[in-house]
């Protein structure tokens, strides 16, 4: 059996999901504002496939897309993590970095806080050399996470090839952090 990695901050723990995760998980993604920058919301049953494949993942590899659970109140609140790509992008293979919170804890820089644990994992025990991110052109929220992070916009938009072409949201923003920017602000040095 694979060791699951956990991760933990001040106010958060990235963890396994776990089956009582998943009325929340389906809450999450039926929220037509959580989901404003995808395709579509998801069914009760989708929402549960996709947990149950996050979970498979994560207990392949020890790391993935982390749910998310706030210490304090010992509540689930989304996922936030690391994933590999299958399918064909501009900068294939890589790592990205990403996230889906409950929109009731928008605001309280949960997504900004779980993300730099992932980065400082991604970095320090993955020992990878850069991690992207991207999102719909038009989904501002994630692209300031992105930056609160210290990601920079590459400047080279593309066409997310699982969303439907003429589909609105299929033009993404694609961000980046190195190795070297990361440990360049992680020690306080500006570049």
């Amino acid at each position: 059996m694979t060791y699951i990695k956990q991760l933990k901050t001040d106010r958060l723990i990235l963890r396994q999901w776990q089956d009582k995760d998943l009325p929340l998980f389906a809450d999450i993604n039926a929220d037509p504002l959580v989901m404003k920058y995808y395709p579509e919301v998801l069914s009760h049953h989708m929402s549960n496939g996709m947990a149950y494949k996050l979970k498979e993942l994560i207990a392949e590899k020890s790391w993935g897309f982390w749910a998310v659970e706030i210490i304090k109140e010992n509540k689930f609140i989304g996922f936030v993590g690391l994933h590999e790509p299958d399918y064909d992008l501009p900068v294939t293979p890589c790592v990205e970095i990403g996230w889906r919170l409950d929109s009731n804890y928008w605001g309280n820089g949960y997504a900004t806080e779980a993300a730099s644990a992932c980065l400082k994992f991604a970095f320090e025990e993955l020992n990878l050399k850069d991690v992207y991110s991207f999102t719909s052109v038009s989904n501002t929220n994630s692209r300031k996470v992105m930056e609160r992070i210290n990601m920079t916009n590459l400047r080279h938009n593309f066409e997310h090839p699982i969303i439907p072409e003429g589909h609105p949201l299929r033009l993404h923003v694609l961000y980046k952090i190195t190795l070297d920017q990361w440990k360049n602000i992680k020690y306080g040095e500006t570049t």
